[in-house]
C-alpha cells in the first residue's frame, strides 16, 4: 500500500471543526485525521470535546485488580506473552485460597470491583465459572468485571449452550459486568492472522448485544499496533460507534499498544506518538461514547497523563495485579497516590468512580 499523503491543514481544521461542533465524522474524514502532522492541534482538538462532554472540575479512576484465573489457553495467539498450553509445567488455575486472598487485598485497599478473566481452558465446563462466582459472592461485597466476549463464546462452544444462556447463567451467580478484552482489532482480516483460533468480529459484537439486552453494562476495547492498517482501525472505531448507537450500553472505550517482546509477531514497536494521535482521533470519532481510558499500563505514567489532554477523561485503574502486558516485558506500575497526583497536576481533582462512572 502507497503511503498516504498529508492532507491539507484546511482539510484538517475542517475536519476538527465539523466533530468540535458535534457534527459525526464518517470513515473516510477518520482516516484523513491519520495524516495529521500536527499533533498538538489534534490533541487540542480532542481536549474541547472532551471537556464538553466532561466539563466538571474532575477526573477519574478506579482501585481494582486484574485477576487470571488461568493461563492455560487453546487460543494461541501471537501477540500474546502469558498463555501456556494445557501440559505446560507453568500452567495453573488459580487456587480458590488465592483468589480470596487476592480479593480481600482489593478490598483492603479500598478497592470495589475485580477484573477477573482468563485463557481459554480446554476442559474447564461452565459450572466451574458459575460456582467461582457463587464463591465470590457468599464471601465479599464487590463488583465483578469478568469473562471478556472471546471467553462467552469459548464457554458456549465448550458446553452446547447459547450465548445468552451463558450470560444469564454468569449472571445469576453474581457476575455484574462484562470487560471488553479480546477485541484487539474487530476486523477478520486481522484475527485471522492474529488469533485463528478466537471469536470472530461478530462473534465479539454478539456477545456484547446479548449483555446488553440482558440490561448488563460492558467496555469497547482496542488493541493496535500490530498488522492493521490505519483504515482498520478506523473500521474497529466504526463498528463500535454503530453498535453503541443502537444498545448504549458501552460505559467507556479503552485503547492499548500492542507489547512485542516475548510474542511470535515480528513487528516493530509503536511509541507514544501513534498512540496520542489514536487516542485524540478515537475521542473525536466515537461521539456517543461517554468516558474514554488512558493506558499507562503500556505507557506508563507521563504519556497516559498528557492523555488526559487528548481525549481522555479517565486515568482507568490502579491495576493492583496486572500479568498479561507483564509477559510481554513491560511493567509500569502505579498506585492511587501516584494517578491522583498525575490527575491533580493537571488542574483537576482526582475521583475514585465505579464501573459505571458514579463517583465514591
Amino acid at each position: 500500500m502507497k503511503p498516504k499523503m498529508p492532507a491539507p491543514s484546511t482539510e484538517i481544521e475542517d475536519i476538527l471543526e465539523k466533530s468540535i461542533n458535534n457534527g459525526r465524522l464518517s470513515p473516510k474524514e477518520g482516516l484523513t485525521l491519520f495524516s495529521a502532522t500536527d499533533l498538538t492541534v489534534l490533541g487540542m482538538a480532542a481536549d474541547e470535546v472532551c471537556k464538553k462532554k466532561h466539563p466538571e472540575n474532575y477526573r477519574t479512576y478506579i482501585i481494582d485488580r486484574n485477576i487470571n484465573y488461568t493461563n492455560i489457553c487453546t487460543s494461541g495467539c501471537k501477540f500474546c506473552a502469558f498463555y501456556k498450553d494445557a501440559k505446560h509445567s507453568d500452567g495453573y488455575i488459580i487456587p480458590r485460597s488465592s483468589l480470596f486472598k487476592k480479593i480481600e487485598e482489593t478490598l483492603a485497599l479500598g478497592g470495589k470491583q475485580i477484573l477477573m478473566q482468563g485463557g481459554l481452558h480446554p476442559s474447564l465446563k461452565l459450572d466451574f465459572y458459575v460456582d467461582l462466582l457463587y464463591s465470590i459472592k457468599t464471601r465479599h461485597n464487590v463488583h465483578i468485571h469478568a469473562f471478556s466476549p472471546p471467553e462467552i463464546v469459548h464457554f458456549s462452544k465448550l458446553n452446547g449452550i447459547a450465548v445468552r444462556n451463558v450470560i444469564q447463567k454468569l449472571k445469576a451467580a453474581g457476575l455484574d459486568s462484562i470487560p471488553g478484552g479480546g477485541a484487539e482489532i474487530l476486523v477478520d482480516r486481522c484475527r485471522r492472522l492474529l488469533s485463528p483460533n478466537k471469536c470472530t468480529a461478530r462473534e465479539w459484537l454478539d456477545v456484547m448485544r446479548e449483555a446488553h439486552t440482558l440490561g448488563m453494562r460492558t467496555t469497547a476495547t482496542m488493541m493496535f499496533g500490530h498488522i492493521e492498517t490505519q483504515e482498520e482501525r478506523i473500521e474497529h472505531l466504526e463498528k463500535i460507534r454503530k453498535f453503541q448507537d443502537e444498545t448504549g450500553g458501552f460505559t467507556a472505550f479503552i485503547a492499548w499498544t500492542f507489547q512485542p517482546k516475548n510474542t511470535q509477531l515480528d513487528t516493530s514497536f509503536i511509541g507514544s506518538y501513534d498512540y496520542l494521535k489514536t487516542m485524540a482521533i478515537a475521542r473525536l470519532y466515537l461521539d456517543n461514547f461517554p468516558n474514554i481510558q488512558a493506558s499507562w499500563v503500556t505507557q506508563g505514567a507521563k504519556i497516559a497523563q498528557l492523555s488526559l489532554k487528548f481525549g481522555a477523561n479517565d486515568m482507568g485503574s490502579t491495576m493492583i495485579e496486572e500479568n498479561v502486558v507483564r509477559a510481554a516485558g513491560v511493567s509500569y506500575r502505579m498506585d492511587k497516590d501516584e494517578i491522583e497526583a498525575l490527575i491533580n497536576d493537571l488542574g483537576y481533582a482526582a475521583r475514585q468512580r465505579d464501573l459505571y462512572y458514579q463517583m465514591l
